[in-house]
C-alpha cells in the first residue's frame, strides 16, 4: 500500500536540490575505484613460443625491477591460451600491468580444473622461473596497450 504522507513529502523536496543531488550522488557513488588505492594499468599482451611452438597454459608473472611496492602491492600475471597468447592482469581480467619497470618469470605446470590450481614439475625446468636471474623485462609507460610480441623459450 502506497504511503500518501511520504509522496507529499517528496512533493515538497525543492526541485532545485534534485539537480544539486542527481550530479554528487553520480559522482560520490559512480566514480569510485574498484579497489583502494588501484594504479592505473596499460594493457599488455603476447606470446611465448616453446621450442617454436605455441605453448598453452605458460604462467607469465610480473615482478616489479625495484621490488615490491609494501604501500600498495599488487601481483600481476596471466596464462597462454592454445595458440601461446596472453593479457597481463592485475585487477581485472586483461587490465594490464602498472607503470613500471618489471622482470618476467615463465613456469609451465598441468593445470587441475578441479583444484584450480597448478602442479606437477615445470616443464620449462625452472630455466624461466627467477626473477633476479631474468632477460625478460618489460617497462611499462603511460600511453596506448603493449605487445610484447613473441617470446621464445626453450625446454634444453
Amino acid at each position: 500500500m502506497i504511503d500518501t504522507h511520504q509522496i507529499r513529502s517528496l512533493e515538497r523536496f525543492p526541485s532545485g536540490l534534485w539537480l544539486w543531488f542527481l550530479p554528487v550522488s553520480l559522482l560520490v557513488f559512480g566514480c569510485q575505484t574498484r579497489y583502494p588505492n588501484e594504479k592505473r594499468c596499460i594493457p599488455v599482451t603476447g606470446e611465448v613460443y616453446v621450442d617454436g611452438q605455441p605453448a598453452a597454459g605458460v604462467l607469465v608473472a610480473c615482478h616489479p625491477a625495484g621490488g615490491i611496492d609494501v604501500n600498495q602491492p599488487t601481483v600481476t600475471q596471466g596464462i597462454t591460451n592454445a595458440q601461446g597468447r596472453f593479457e597481463l592482469t592485475t585487477y581485472e581480467a586483461g587490465d594490464g600491468a602498472p607503470l613500471g619497470e618489471y622482470r618476467l618469470t615463465f613456469t609451465w605446470q598441468d593445470f587441475k580444473v578441479l583444484s584450480a590450481s597448478f602442479s606437477g614439475p615445470d616443464k620449462l625446468k625452472g630455466r624461466y622461473d627467477d626473477a633476479e636471474k631474468s632477460d625478460i623485462r618489460l617497462t611499462v609507460v603511460e600511453g596506448k596497450p603493449m605487445d610484447l610480441g613473441r617470446i621464445e623459450l626453450a625446454t634444453q
